[in-house]
């Protein structure tokens, strides 16, 4: 289909994507890095351990051809040597397979990380179809690994020959020289000429590391639809999700109004805010804020404040203060103490027959607590 073709796969793949790849054994791998790491692993052990792999060999190359009459004669003898060279051939080369098993895991771990898949172990017998086989080894895919062989071959022998040029006098010194010494001498040579090709190596994993990683990575790459998809699924329909949020306000919205009426006072702006206070000196250590609201909101919270006889205060600093500063069901902060007292004070009056309150000329609020405070 259009929509999965390279062109539309434009953007990156998620993380859930990337997740669920791994989980199939679907990582990024370089065999260049694993070569690389196996090559000069064996070079290293060979510098570290070379005497030890000389005598080792020697001495089972001495054991396996020295045997007397008896051996020959006799086949439980001969099953004895053979058992006693396999020994030695473990022994002498545990360490050098040891170097080789490490090295390849850890140049894989450190391109992919560790990762445990049993759906990678699964047969896929699409693998073994002989039509398909036969159009991999004739695609361009298989002709780009082609050159790709034939010109790493090329830079690696390039490199050990040159190496092996520049010691062309030493290797033909090598038979004027006793045998113990000339063993050693070419074993240094050889060393030389490994370490060089690892250059080489070394050059070509360089490249190969951050191309696989970028390969891996657009391989994955997802459509938009696709994106859409998985945020679906992951996250749910963005239009039931709005829907949802919608309810869950309107849910919100109809508590706070329902505890408009509980409220004592209902500070306004008078016509951008209103504030529904309440207090209870036996169960609060400060006046809460039971709703809020601005616009119509505000509108409706004055007209249940009425419906039940609840005190509408006009008190403009103090209602922009409450509404930018307080939550539904915090305390007031104590810097507002003062002014919600006064509020209260002029409720207590009104419900006395014998006063005749005023509203205070001067609200007592902190300038840096009112939005609509002159700068």
């Amino acid at each position: 289909m259009a929509e999965d073709s390279d062109l539309e796969r434009t953007e990156p793949a998620s993380d859930r994507k990337i997740q669920q790849a791994r989980e199939r054994g679907q990582v990024p791998h370089s065999w260049e890095l694993s070569t690389f790491a196996i090559f000069m692993a064996s070079a290293v052990t060979i510098a570290l351990t070379g005497g030890y792999l000389y005598s080792g060999m020697r001495n089972m190359m001495h054991d396996v051809l020295s045997f007397g009459r008896e051996a020959v004669t006799d086949p439980r003898l001969m099953g004895q040597t053979m058992v006693d060279a396999a020994q030695g051939v473990l022994l002498t080369f545990a360490p050098f397979a040891l170097a080789l098993v490490v090295a390849a895991v850890a140049a894989n771990l450190m391109v992919s990380g560790w990762v445990l898949s049993s759906q990678a172990l699964e047969p896929k017998f699409e693998r073994i179809n002989p039509l398909k086989g036969i159009a991999r080894m004739f695609s361009w895919q298989s002709l780009v690994e082609l050159t790709k062989a034939v010109l790493k071959s090329a830079v690696i022998a390039g490199a050990a020959g040159w190496m092996l040029w520049t010691q062309r006098a030493d290797l033909v010194n090598l038979a004027a020289e006793p045998l113990e010494v000339a063993v050693g001498h070419f074993g240094w040579i050889i060393l030389s000429t490994l370490l060089a090709a690892g250059g080489a190596f070394a050059l070509i994993a360089l490249i190969d590391v951050p191309f696989q990683l970028w390969q891996y990575h657009r391989g994955l790459r997802m459509t938009k639809q696709e994106v859409r998809d998985e945020l679906k699924q992951t996250q749910g329909d963005p239009q039931v999700q709005a829907r949802i949020r919608k309810l869950q306000r309107e849910a919100a919205r109809r508590r706070m109004m329902a505890e408009v009426p509980r409220a004592d006072v209902v500070v306004t702006n008078p016509t951008h805010f209103a504030v529904a206070l309440k207090y209870d000196e036996k169960r609060m250590s400060a006046p809460q804020v039971l709703a809020k609201g601005s616009q119509l909101v505000a509108e409706r919270i004055k007209e249940l404040a009425r419906e039940h006889r609840v005190p509408v205060v006009e008190a403009p600093p103090l209602a922009r203060a409450l509404h930018r500063h307080v939550e539904i069901g915090e305390a007031i902060p104590a810097t507002l103490f003062n002014a919600v007292a006064q509020v209260l004070a002029y409720v207590y009056q009104l419900k006395s027959p014998n006063l005749t309150p005023a509203l205070p000329a001067d609200w007592q609020v902190p300038a840096e607590l009112d939005p609509g405070a002159a700068p």
